[in-house]
């Protein structure tokens, strides 16, 4: 079944038998789209994360449905439920709290259940909290990992920040309010002070803040203030120069040598880029 035969060809009712994933607004309910507003009102079901949040945006948008809990706690008991509802010829919408579900969340667990079971699953595109902060970081976004919430289980949580240290893409983190002063002072023994971080809250909402520049001064912003809001951290990777064996202050002595003999920077730049197996603005970038 196509998404046009499911929805853009026929009307606002959506089809029988299908799971809808919504995204919802990650905090402001302007967010959210004409589409996900047509099919939370015409499922037979939705199963939200926590019916208080959801009812929010049902009050909101004057959308009245029927509720259903479906979180972490009650996911082992409320999938057979939710599934044997789909296969009675039923529609479900799954939302979350905020932004898409299935991300941290055990909508993963629902979907792979439904597709076992050849249900049809069709996603709702809305807000994500991950992607809203990395496109206003100004990091690299063409290659990034996501992490979400980093296990407790310290020798889980130290291969992942080991990692984090040495991977050269953008890494994009999760974290709640009262432990983020102990996940930067975490991501400093690992990465450096001097690694470029951008710490985002209240994404989307009245008094959203992104702070950045690098982890040392992120830490002393946030040293005596009390934090509120969920978090999301962009984290900039590190460079091929770190991850190498060169002395990187040989590498700005030859790169000076060749300058002073009258070869251009871009020229140098490229010469030692070809000669170290480097990429070009690396090195351009040491003088």
């Amino acid at each position: 079944m196509s998404i046009n035969s499911s929805f853009s060809h026929r009307g606002l009712e959506p089809e029988k038998k299908v799971l809808y994933i919504v995204g919802t607004p990650i905090g402001n309910l302007d967010d959210i789209s004409f589409r996900a507003l047509n099919i939370l009102k015409n499922v037979s079901l939705i199963a939200c994360e926590d019916t208080r949040q959801t009812k929010k945006i049902m009050s909101r948008f004057k959308i009245s449905n029927k509720l259903i809990s479906f979180n972490k706690i009650n996911s082992f008991e409320r999938i057979p439920q939710i599934i044997n509802y789909l296969k009675s010829g039923e529609s479900v919408a799954l939302v979350s709290d905020a932004g898409m579900p299935s991300i941290c969340d055990p909508g993963e667990d629902l979907v792979k259940i439904a597709k076992l079971n050849s249900i049809d699953i069709i996603c709702i595109p809305g807000p994500c909290a991950a992607l809203t902060a990395l496109v206003t970081s100004g990091m690299n976004a063409s290659s990034f990992i996501f992490e979400g919430f980093l296990p407790r289980k310290k020798k889980d949580r130290e291969k992942i920040l080991f990692e984090i240290s040495k991977t050269e893409k953008t890494t994009i983190l999760y974290e709640s309010p009262h432990r983020i002063k102990k996940l930067l002072e975490e991501l400093k023994k690992h990465c450096g002070g001097d690694r470029e971080i951008q710490v985002s809250r209240e994404l989307t909402k009245k008094f959203e803040e992104h702070i950045g520049n690098d982890i040392d001064k992120v830490i002393n912003f946030f040293q005596d203030k009390e934090i509120f809001g969920e978090i999301t951290l962009i984290i900039n990777g590190t460079n091929k120069l770190e991850n190498s064996d060169i002395d990187i202050a040989f590498l700005k002595k030859e790169l000076n040598e060749l300058i002073y003999s009258g070869i251009s920077l871009t020229s140098a730049s490229k010469y030692l880029a070809k000669k170290f197996g480097l990429k070009k603005n690396l090195i351009y970038n040491l003088k």
